[in-house]
């Protein structure tokens, strides 16, 4: 399931950092964002801002106080002034590339990375959700579940909450991804998913654990109190 179609997804996934240069070419035209040639990264910011530049589709070269080589340069047919370096920090939404926004400086996109990488793991692992967003009989299987002395064996066990009508479930091995699953099990996700429905595990409950396990959550609690998460189903009883 794409991750946009996922009320669990927090954050961005797959960060990075892209050199680009800021090419004003014509009165008439907006500036042109393209990364620098290759050969001349090593090139500092200082070395770039302000200077004549040639580009094509897919590149740019600084060509003054530079050298740049013939075939190179013959690539190039359009010319411009580099009017300044950013760094566009990038992410990836289900193969399909994300611009979060621009930085003037590495060290300050690299901020930007940290911050919204959660690297520790644990950011956003335990979610309480209604329990609403499942019938009433998935209910009183996971209690069931919670108070029986047997695991499941099928990733993920359910346990009680002292002194309160919620009930949690806790996801093993997630996220629950094809890659993920082959590493840790040798089966994949549709795989897994069979094995639930053959073992005879409500659809509704495995519908929220696939999206929760997918967004790497762990610990899902489900709570008559707790808040509708939009975009799950929610079952009157």
């Amino acid at each position: 399931m794409a991750t946009n179609t996922n009320p669990f997804v927090r954050g961005y996934d797959r960060l990075s950092i892209q050199r680009l240069v800021a090419i004003v070419y014509d009165d008439d035209c907006p500036m042109t964002y393209l990364p620098l040639h290759a050969s001349q990264s090593h090139l500092q910011d200082n070395e770039i801002e302000r200077f004549e530049c040639v580009f094509c589709d897919d590149f740019t070269l600084v060509t003054e106080g530079q050298s740049v080589p013939a075939e190179l340069d013959a690539q190039c047919r359009s010319s411009g002034i580099a009017r300044t370096v950013i760094y566009a920090v990038m992410a990836d939404d289900g193969g399909t590339p994300i611009h979060v926004g621009d930085t003037y400086s590495e060290k300050a996109a690299s901020e930007v990375v940290r911050r919204l990488s959660f690297t520790t793991g644990h950011y956003s692992r335990c979610w309480e959700i209604s329990s609403g967003h499942i019938p009433e009989e998935t209910r009183q299987y996971l209690e069931d579940l919670a108070d029986a002395s047997t695991l499941t064996g099928l990733f993920f066990e359910a346990f009680r909450i002292p002194d309160s009508d919620a009930v949690g479930v806790k996801l093993i091995a997630t996220p629950w991804t094809d890659t993920n699953l082959e590493f840790v099990d040798g089966r994949n996700a549709q795989a897994l998913h069979n094995e639930q429905t053959d073992a005879c595990v409500p659809q509704p409950l495995i519908t929220v654990m696939q999206l929760a396990a997918l967004a790497d959550v762990r610990i899902l609690i489900f709570d008559p109190n707790a808040e509708i998460l939009d975009g799950l189903p929610v079952y009157d009883d």
